[in-house]
């Protein structure tokens, strides 16, 4: 019989899940804060552009870039972030700092940027975590599992060429809806309570 409730309660859930628009991966919360951290990420630009609308509208003091430390055609990828930033942050450009990282999950990004946090000064005690609005619910839960010293909002960067809602219709949609239910799944029933 208990067999027969879990599979039920996994198929009910799943159910839930597939027929909701997209909007419950969404947490759109942002507070006025010391620091925002930029997760680094295949859609980077519009994230970094998104925090630096935030600073300017008074929502932190600091921004602090994740960057991979790996190259593209060539370029490391840190040195086109600051290009970037040199190019478009202008009166802001002192407030905003690259964060070198290695990783390939939110949760090792996590502790990466964690680093980069403890050497602003002053020390910052609340920051938004800024990413694109299907992955804030995961990046903001494991920003505060990760980084609990922090009190974390996030600030949703929304791209429609990567999400929209109705997640189902649009093939990349659905793609990255699917994704995000899987690794969100995944954070809360196995990763968040491993190490």
């Amino acid at each position: 019989m208990k067999p027969l409730i879990t599979a039920g309660l996994i198929i009910l859930v799943c159910a839930l899940l597939f027929f909701q628009p997209g909007g419950f991966l969404i947490v759109d919360n942002p507070k006025k804060s010391d620091a925002l951290v930029v997760l680094w990420g295949d859609q980077a630009t519009p994230r970094y552009l998104h925090a630096l609308e935030l600073l300017r509208a008074g929502y932190g003091q600091r921004i602090v870039v994740d960057a991979h430390a790996g190259e593209v055609y060539g370029h490391p990828i840190s040195t086109l972030a600051k290009d970037f930033i040199a190019q478009t942050a202008g009166q802001n450009a002192s407030q905003v700092s690259l964060c070198l990282i290695r990783a390939n999950s939110t949760k090792v990004e996590a502790r990466e940027a964690g680093e980069c946090l403890e050497r602003l000064q002053p020390a910052p005690h609340s920051a938004v975590v800024v990413t694109d609005d299907y992955h804030t619910r995961r990046a903001l839960s494991i920003f505060r599992e990760i980084l609990p010293q922090y009190q974390w909002t996030a600030g949703a960067t929304r791209n429609d060429s990567v999400f929209g809602q109705p997640w189902w219709k649009n093939r990349e949609w659905a793609k990255t809806y699917l994704t995000e239910c899987q690794k969100l799944a995944w954070w809360e029933l196995w990763d968040r309570w491993r190490d």
